[in-house]
């Protein structure tokens, strides 16, 4: 019996020794790359807890700092009527998280040649000549209307300061733009932008940031451009190379079952399976403002190759000049967010104390419709990730992110 008890006993002690090893090593390898796991944890805590109480059905989180992942989590279900567990590859509407992508292979066109920044866009696109402008935004399309005071330039679509109008801003002159592009049968992304810019501007070309569907005027020249539709172009140019094999604007019937359907709060108050679903396959609208599908680590790939001015294991896709430029404020002051800028597809980080947030500036970022997030710090060489699947859209999540985030930094 002694004899046994010995054994137990060094059996424990051998374990004990073992686990603070372990515990020893993980914390050396954190200290290396400037991370305090124990503050990680809160975020951990946070976003089971959302789950736990019901304000989200489940969530995809990765981080990246100095090129290791330092944090790759699941949580929750992807699937609330179904009770499947969320899965860390589980193919999800990314939304307006399409923008940078179309954004970044917009400028690898750039880089060949094909046009300048400041070009107007009816060079290419006859359309847009004589385009009007809304005398009141309160009002709807039923209106009257004055001449563009200019025409609108490539910089103006990359900018939202085209005055295009995502029909998101509340506004009649918004609903009714809303109603026109995504409520209408629209066949393919020609006619998507043909009925954008028969609708009125909601000021003239320049004068203010407006957040928009302009990137749609950006896949369809892309098509333009290139001789092929978007959906090809990404495929051979973005997605293929990079290896972001779960990407694209249809699911291939063999990854449906990986598929997460979006969430929202019932009249009771209780987080359900939404009623109405964007298609999965069969689309042919190959937009610029959304439509992708994609994966956490499909995504953190593209985050990745940005974060590394353009590069990703031994092959370029941008130079780190046009990295440079995309990620650099573009608008002045007409950007109304505290701090914050944008650039040629991303928000933009301008100053600290303005934003009265953690982070760094040019730190670069969006997010999309469903609550999915990003942000890419080149100084902190931080890449975050948080992709869940709840309507409306709020930004709470996204800046919450970054809290948890930039206060588990130790260096």
């Amino acid at each position: 019996m002694k004899k046994k008890n010995i054994l137990l006993v060094l059996l424990f002690l051998f374990l004990s020794h073992a686990d603070l090893k372990a515990q020893s090593t993980t914390e050396t390898r954190s200290s290396e790359i400037g991370i305090s796991t124990k503050h990680l944890a809160r975020y951990d805590a946070f976003l089971q807890k959302e789950v736990n109480e019901g304000r989200v059905p489940g969530a995809v989180s990765y981080i990246v700092r100095r090129g290791e992942v330092i944090h790759k989590n699941t949580f929750g279900l992807s699937d609330l009527k179904k009770k499947t567990p969320m899965q860390d590859d589980q193919i999800l509407h990314i939304m307006s998280m399409t923008k940078p992508i179309v954004t970044a292979a917009f400028m690898m066109l750039y880089e060949e040649g094909h046009f300048f920044l400041t070009d107007p866009v009816s060079k290419y696109l006859p359309q847009f000549k004589n385009l009007q402008v809304a005398t009141d935004i309160n009002k709807g399309l039923e209106q009257n209307t004055v001449d563009a005071n200019k025409e609108i330039t490539i910089h103006h679509i990359l900018t939202h300061t085209a005055g295009f109008s995502h029909g998101l801003g509340g506004t009649e002159l918004d609903n009714a733009i809303a109603k026109a592009l995504y409520y209408e049968p629209q066949e393919t992304i020609e006619s998507r932008v043909n009925t954008l810019v028969g609708l009125p501007l909601i000021g003239h070309p320049g004068e203010q940031w407006y957040y928009s569907a302009s990137p749609d005027v950006l896949s369809l020249l892309i098509e333009h451009f290139s001789g092929m539709n978007t959906a090809a172009f990404l495929q051979e140019r973005i997605f293929d190379p990079l290896g972001m094999e779960d990407t694209g604007y249809n699911i291939p019937e063999e990854n449906q079952g990986r598929w997460g359907p979006v969430h929202n709060l019932n009249e009771e108050g209780k987080m359900v399976n939404s009623k109405d679903q964007l298609p999965i396959e069969g689309n042919t609208v190959f937009g610029g403002t959304h439509g992708l599908f994609s994966t956490a680590a499909d995504y953190l790939t593209f985050c990745q190759m940005l974060l590394n001015k353009g590069e990703w294991k031994g092959k370029r896709y941008l130079s780190p000049k046009t990295i440079e430029i995309m990620t650099m404020n573009q608008v002045g002051d007409l950007y109304q967010a505290a701090g914050q800028g944008f650039g040629l597809g991303f928000g933009v980080t301008t100053n600290i104390a303005d934003s009265k947030s953690l982070g760094s500036v040019g730190q670069y970022y969006w997010s999309g419709a469903y609550c999915t997030y990003f942000f890419v710090d080149p100084k902190e060489e931080l890449i975050a990730i948080l992709l869940t699947q709840i309507q409306p859209y709020n930004n709470y999540y996204g800046r919450i992110m970054r809290q948890f985030i930039y206060q588990s930094l130790t260096d």
